[in-house]
């Protein structure tokens, strides 16, 4: 392990940010060195330091850590495209294998990364690491999201998803036949009570959920849904929809197909291999817009390859 290593913030440096000030002086980014302060690895006369400390010239700092902080490096992520983008806020049409932000096995190169590397002004927005951040998607779910770029933006859309005002349309392709036309899933769910990596309607601890449901095209051994959650749980509309029998096609960790009593058709099979994740897309978000308080809509089209599969 190497030995903390000393910084000095230069004189000319103006009273600021201490994620941003490090950043300059440092020359790496403000997104690795906030993670080592929410570690308690930065450290000022031998107290630990927040993001948004504030630092002065001539302040001396140790900074410790078993590896030095990634430098920058260009984002590499899949292309996404901008949907809508004032002072406000930004809409995306997500691509799936996307990432939104860092966590757990990823530390960079999301959706984040790439967006405030050019928009330096949505650090500080909201919680370390979640730069902007609202809500997010699956990274291989697909489909229009928005983040922020200002803290008032943050407060009012943060209030509307909490508040499930927010309104949102899925596509879903499924395993299997519904028997009815439409339906509502009203089951609370929670971390499964052993496997805690997946979360499921059997569980000691749930939190209400609700989704809606119809049906769009039946096909062979698959149908279209649409999908519209009444509330905001992770991976809601996934274990919802494969707790009645209607996985999602191609979900790696709650539609895994059968081995006996599976999907016989080997053209679908094969499709099915192809899509290599979930048949999930998010189609529709709306909601109050934070400056002018109008409501806003956007849409993405179904992406080529749940389009391929269909």
């Amino acid at each position: 392990m190497s030995g903390p290593a000393e910084l000095i913030i230069p004189e000319d440096i103006l009273p600021d940010r201490a994620d941003k000030v490090l950043a300059a002086c440092s020359g790496h980014s403000r997104s690795s060195l906030a993670r080592l302060m929410k570690l308690g690895l930065v450290r000022l006369q031998g107290r630990e330091i927040r993001p948004s400390s504030i630092l002065n010239p001539g302040d001396r700092l140790e900074i410790i850590s078993e590896e030095a902080p990634e430098k920058r490096s260009e984002p590499e992520v899949p292309d996404f495209r901008i949907i809508l983008e004032d002072e406000d806020v930004i809409v995306v049409d997500k691509p799936p294998g996307l990432v939104v932000h860092p966590g757990a096995g990823r530390p960079g190169n999301t959706l984040m990364d790439a967006l405030i590397r050019t928009r330096p002004e949505m650090i500080g927005v909201g919680e370390p690491d979640r730069w902007g951040v609202v809500h997010r998607l699956d990274r291989d779910t697909s489909g229009v999201m928005v983040l922020v770029k200002n803290a008032n933006a943050h407060a009012a859309l943060s209030a509307q998803f909490k508040e499930h005002s927010v309104h949102r349309i899925y596509l879903a392709v499924v395993r299997g036949n519904p028997g009815d036309d439409s339906g509502t899933i009203d089951a609370a769910i929670g971390r499964h009570h052993k496997d805690r990596k997946r979360i499921s309607t059997a569980t000691g601890k749930g939190r209400h959920a609700v989704t809606r449901w119809r049906v769009l095209q039946r096909l062979n051994g698959l149908a279209l849904l649409e999908v519209t959650p009444e509330t905001g749980r992770t991976h809601q509309i996934r274990v919802h929809l494969a707790s009645v029998g209607l996985p999602v096609a191609g979900d790696p960790v709650y539609g895994r197909l059968r081995k006996k009593g599976g999907i016989a058709d080997p053209a679908l099979l094969e499709a099915l291999k192809k899509l290599n994740r979930q048949a999930l897309h998010a189609a529709v978000l709306g909601f109050i817009h934070p400056r002018n308080a109008k409501y806003v809509e956007f849409s993405s089209r179904l992406p080529a390859d749940i389009q391929a599969l269909l």
